[in-house]
């Protein structure tokens, strides 16, 4: 059970195609060949190197890097880290050692402790999952479960989904038109996403990512907290909390400025 649901924003390409050009036709067998020339739109080649120095980064990857440090920046009252999110709808497409940073960033930032541990005391108030028993050792055991379940939801849905599947696991917040809209917009992100190709499609990296952490808790949830419903009620909660999570981080900013207009 997550407490937090904004952090839940909250989906690996590893061959590489390289095209060789044919020779022109009718070339003089003395006549030096002309140097491969890649087909690649030009803004997505990797830059040439030189021997023993790493390969020069791309236009598009530069961008990246930098759209990632500005995101990484993000925290909401200065302590609620808000890494997966991105004011730039064009943004630059992430690479898989890029999804995997952010990713890792998030999940093993300082707060995801905290709220674990929030979540851990709350759930042994209420005796939730009763077969940890009580005590520190059942808190120690909820407080690790807690954090086992955003950790495996954050890797997985953030990371190794969206780089098997080609999916950018951010949210693009909208920022802009009617409450309906945006409010609709936010919710329907737990279920689409921007692919690597940057058009709209089923955010299955979020489903199946909330579906395999799911399972994984099987290995060290109670006994009696174990199997498939479950399994797939947990996902089906965590995708709730998601939604709320989005909605939350689309219009924080509005809400910030009316908070803090109103008491200057």
């Amino acid at each position: 059970m997550l407490l937090h649901p904004v952090l839940k924003h909250a989906s690996t390409s590893l061959l590489a195609v390289a095209f060789l050009p044919s020779l022109m036709a009718g070339q003089s067998p003395q006549a030096p060949a002309e140097p491969p020339v890649s087909s690649a739109p030009a803004e997505t080649q990797t830059l040439p190197s030189q021997p023993g120095k790493p390969a020069r980064k791309t236009p598009e990857q530069q961008r990246a890097e930098e759209e990632l440090r500005q995101q990484t920046k993000q925290r909401i009252l200065g302590v609620i880290p808000n890494f997966n999110t991105s004011n730039v709808q064009n943004a630059a497409t992430l690479s898989p050692r890029q999804k995997f940073s952010l990713a890792f960033k998030s999940a093993l930032d300082p707060f995801e402790f905290a709220a674990a541990a929030a979540d851990a005391g709350l759930s042994q108030w209420e005796n939730e999952y009763p077969g940890y028993g009580q005590g520190a050792q059942g808190y120690g055991k909820r407080l690790g479960a807690s954090y086992a379940d955003n950790f495996d939801g954050t890797l997985l849905g953030g990371a190794v989904f969206p780089v098997l599947l080609h999916q950018d696991p951010r949210y693009f917040r909208k920022g802009s038109g009617s409450f309906k809209n945006r409010l609709f917009y936010a919710v329907a992100t737990t279920v689409i996403c921007k692919g690597d190709n940057g058009k709209w499609e089923p955010n299955y990296s979020n489903v199946l990512g909330n579906i395999a952490a799911g399972g994984i808790s099987n290995l060290y949830y109670p006994s009696t907290d174990r199997g498939a419903d479950l399994t797939f009620e947990r996902a089906m909660t965590v995708t709730a909390e998601g939604a709320i999570g989005a909605v939350f981080v689309e219009f924080w900013p509005d809400i910030s400025k009316k908070v803090f207009r109103a008491k200057q």
